[in-house]
C-alpha cells in the first residue's frame, strides 16, 4: 500500500475497524478495532495514488470505475468511520485540507449559472430517463427531503407529510396565487390547487420534469388551476400572493443570490408570503463536495444561512421564521437509497454499471453528510410586510391538521405521475 495514502488513512482513522487492502495483496487494519468491519480492496496503483492526493474526488471516482471494492461494508459503513473520525483527527493539517480550502476560495467560478449554463447544468440531472427516479422516489415523485412527523412514517407519508407542512407556512387562501418556483414533477403545485383551491403556476428548466408535470394536470383536471412552464424565473414578470421554492436553491449559485431575492420581491405582493426550502450547511460557509459538483450537480452550492440571510435582507425582504430539519433528509435518503439498491439491476438496464455505482455513491454520500456531517435543510418564511402573518405559530399546526383531515376525508392518494399512455424507451446514458 502508498505510504503517503496508508499515513493518512492512518491518521484520520482512529476509531472504528477499518482494512484497506492494496494492489500488491497487502492488508493494513486501521481504528480501534470497534464496531462494524469495513474492509476496501484497491486494485490499481493508479486509484491509491490518486486517492492519496485527492480523496474527495478520486475514491468516488476509483469506486465508480472498479478501482476499488468492498469485501465487507459498503460505502455509507465506509463513510460513517471516516466522519465520525474527523472531527477527532489532525486531518484538518494536512495539505488535503489545503485542497478543500482551495475549493472554497475558487467555488464562485465554478456558479456562474447564466441562463444558459443553469439550463444545462438542469438537464445534466434532472432530464435523466423518469424511468430511473421512478426507481427510488415515492409515488408522487417528490425529490426533496421529506417530513418525518414520526419515526415509523413511511416514505410517501413523510412526503406528504412536507407537502402540509409548507403549505401551512404559506397560509394560502382559496384563490390566491402561488408560484413554483423549480416545481420538479409537479406534486407540490398539484397538491396546493387540489387541496386549498387556489391557482399555481410552476416553472421548471427541465423538459422532462416540465412534460410529466403538465401531463399529471391534465389527467387530474386541474388545467384551469395549475399550469407549468418552461421558464427561467429571472425572465417572469407576473406578481404572486404567494411564492415557494423547495430544492430549487441550491442550483441558484452564490453569485446570484441577490439577483434570487431581489427578483421574488418584485414577484411577491406587498401582502405575500414566500417559503424557501433548501439545503445548507450548519457550519461556516465551505464549497460544494468535488464529486457532487462534478458528477451530479454541476453549478450547485450548498450554502450557510450566512450567506443567504444578508441577501434577503439586502433585497428588502423580512424573515418571519426559520426551522431547521436536522435529520429529516438523511432518513429521505435512507429510503432513497435502500430503494435504489433494491432496483439496481432495472437502473443498470437503463443506463450501464459506471452509472450504478455513481448512483450508490452519491445517495451514501449525502445520506452520511447529513447524518455525521454539517448538511441540514433550512425552511425560511419571508415577506414584505412584518404584520402580514399571526404574530405566533400556532395557526400553522391547525392549518397542517385541518389538511390532514381533509385529505382523509377525502382518501386522497398519490398519483402516479408518468402517464402509462406514453411509455418512454430506455435510453443508455453517455459516459460520465
Amino acid at each position: 500500500m502508498n505510504v503517503f495514502l496508508q499515513r493518512l488513512v492512518g491518521k484520520v482513522v482512529h476509531t472504528g475497524n477499518l482494512t484497506v487492502t492494496g494492489p500488491d495483496g497487502t492488508a493494513h487494519a486501521f481504528g480501534d478495532g470497534s464496531g462494524d468491519p469495513v474492509h476496501i480492496e484497491i486494485r490499481t496503483r493508479h486509484a491509491e495514488m490518486a486517492i492519496a492526493l485527492d480523496p474527495m474526488l478520486a475514491f468516488p471516482e476509483a469506486y465508480m470505475d472498479e478501482e476499488i471494492e468492498f469485501r465487507q461494508g459498503d460505502v455509507l459503513a465506509f463513510l460513517r468511520i471516516v466522519y465520525l473520525n474527523m472531527g477527532q483527527s489532525g486531518v484538518e493539517a494536512t495539505w488535503t485540507r489545503a485542497l478543500e480550502g482551495l475549493r472554497h476560495v475558487f467555488r464562485r467560478l465554478q456558479q456562474v449559472n447564466t441562463h444558459a449554463r443553469s439550463r444545462r447544468n438542469v438537464q445534466r440531472h434532472y432530464d435523466l430517463s423518469g424511468e430511473l427516479y421512478k426507481l427510488f422516489l415515492d409515488e408522487d415523485m417528490q425529490y426533496s427531503c421529506a417530513y418525518f412527523e414520526r419515526p415509523d412514517m413511511t416514505l410517501d407519508e413523510a412526503q406528504l407529510a412536507k407537502k402540509r407542512h409548507i403549505a401551512a407556512k404559506l397560509k394560502v387562501k382559496p384563490g390566491q396565487s402561488v408560484l413554483d418556483i423549480g416545481s420538479g414533477w409537479g406534486g407540490l403545485g398539484l397538491y396546493l390547487a387540489r387541496s386549498l383551491n387556489v391557482d399555481v403556476m410552476g416553472v421548471t428548466l427541465s423538459t422532462e420534469q416540465h412534460g410529466i408535470s403538465t401531463e399529471r394536470a391534465h389527467r387530474e383536471g386541474l388545467d384551469a388551476h395549475v399550469h407549468f412552464e418552461l421558464r427561467d424565473y429571472r425572465d417572469l414578470s407576473e406578481r404572486f400572493d404567494r411564492i415557494v421554492s423547495v430544492g430549487m436553491f441550491e442550483h441558484v449559485g452564490l453569485n446570484h443570490y441577490r439577483t434570487f431575492f431581489d427578483k421574488c420581491a418584485t414577484l411577491l405582493k406587498p401582502d405575500g408570503v414566500m417559503l424557501l426550502h433548501s439545503i445548507g450547511r450548519n457550519g461556516p460557509p465551505f464549497a460544494t463536495n468535488a464529486f457532487i459538483r462534478k458528477h451530479i450537480f454541476p453549478g450547485g452550492y450548498i450554502p450557510a444561512l450566512s450567506e443567504v440571510l444578508p441577501a434577503i435582507e439586502k433585497a428588502g425582504l423580512m424573515v418571519g421564521d426559520i426551522e431547521i430539519l436536522r435529520h429529516h433528509y438523511a432518513d429521505t435518503l435512507k429510503h432513497w437509497r435502500e430503494r435504489f439498491m433494491a432496483n439496481r439491476d432495472r437502473a443498470r438496464a437503463i443506463y450501464d454499471e459506471r452509472f450504478c455505482r455513481m448512483w450508490e455513491f452519491y445517495l451514501a454520500g449525502s445520506e452520511a453528510a447529513f447524518r455525521w456531517q454539517d448538511l441540514m435543510v433550512f425552511q425560511i418564511q419571508i415577506t414584505r410586510r412584518n404584520d402580514t402573518l399571526p404574530v405566533t405559530r400556532g395557526y400553522m399546526e391547525k392549518c397542517e391538521k385541518a389538511l390532514a383531515l381533509h385529505e382523509m376525508a377525502h382518501g386522497q392518494a398519490q398519483p402516479a405521475p408518468t402517464p402509462e399512455a406514453k411509455p418512454k424507451a430506455p435510453r443508455r446514458r453517455r459516459k460520465v
